[in-house]
């Protein structure tokens, strides 16, 4: 083999190359190093590991908290992303008719999400306060009875996931107005011409049209709910009684606050692979769904 060909097979390489060194050191590297733990016992401050083989994993799938803590995170997904997408599409259905003062809209619905989550959750835990808050205030004028958003079990995971929802809606919103104002008018015209309604036009041609943004929004706002953390945090530290506490908030509480690393590297581990198969399914289902122009 000549040089040239040599050369010119290594400029694929070459060019990543710059890439790959920071994907390398930054998350591949980490991710290893997570993954050994996993598989020791390490209280965080001890100079030695201890290999304990699989034991962190059979203990993890033995533990009631980890299957409470999975399924607040599957509900807080769902619960999540698609009153999102729904919300950001219908949102969008309405400022793409150009009402008068749109662009103020918009701007008051896209700015909870650049503002920080910490700033945010400390805004809505004064709302949700059991005397004085606003939201209690609201269902008090109404004749309803006040509710313990963030100290009832049965309120507390409703209360964080409104409060994501709010800030969310917004970004979502004007990915999908974008996506609606890239839709062709001649084929809104041809099916209005062919007697389509406005139900009908939005699903043979404006939903097919706009399916890549949905499954963007619907990888990124997945992908961003099993990484929640702020909102929990300071609204109620996963709780009560674990009512909010998600695989994320479990690693936290093994990590930092029981300083069961080997303990908390598994619970990384699970939450990555669970991770990585609900995006390949996306991805998976997304190719008889999605349509690209």
């Amino acid at each position: 083999m000549t040089h040239s060909k040599l050369f010119s097979g290594l400029k694929p390489v070459l060019f990543t190359l710059p890439a790959m060194i920071p994907f390398a050191v930054f998350w591949l590297a980490p991710l290893l190093y997570v993954l050994y733990l996993s598989f020791t016992e390490w209280d965080f401050m001890s100079p030695e590991k201890t290999f304990v083989g699989w034991q962190n994993y059979t203990d993890l799938l033995s533990n009631p908290a980890f299957y409470k803590a999975l399924r607040v995170t599957v509900l807080f997904c769902l619960g999540s992303v698609l009153p999102v997408i729904l919300l950001g599409l219908g949102l969008a259905l309405l400022m793409n008719r150009k009402l008068k003062g749109s662009a103020l809209y918009q701007i008051l619905l896209f700015s909870p999400w650049v503002t920080p989550t910490v700033a945010v959750s400390i805004v809505w835990s004064w709302i949700y306060q059991p005397e004085a808050g606003l939201a209690n205030a609201v269902l008090n004028f109404f004749g309803l009875d006040s509710i313990g958003w963030l100290q009832d079990p049965k309120w507390a995971l409703t209360g964080v996931l409104l409060v994501t929802i709010w800030k969310s809606v917004g970004w979502a919103m004007i990915f999908y107005l974008v996506a609606l104002r890239n839709v062709p008018s001649d084929l809104l015209e041809a099916g209005e011409l062919d007697g389509a309604s406005p139900v009908q036009k939005f699903l043979r041609i404006t939903w097919p049209l706009i399916s890549p943004t949905t499954l963007f929004l619907f990888v990124v706002q997945l992908v961003s709910a099993l990484q929640a953390y702020d909102q929990i945090n300071v609204l109620t530290q996963g709780g009560p009684s674990g009512s909010t506490r998600t695989l994320l908030y479990l690693y936290y509480q093994s990590a930092f606050e029981s300083f069961q690393i080997g303990e908390a590297s598994s619970v990384a581990v699970v939450l990555v692979l669970i991770c990585m198969l609900l995006s390949v399914l996306s991805f998976g289902i997304s190719k008889r769904t999605t349509h690209y122009q």
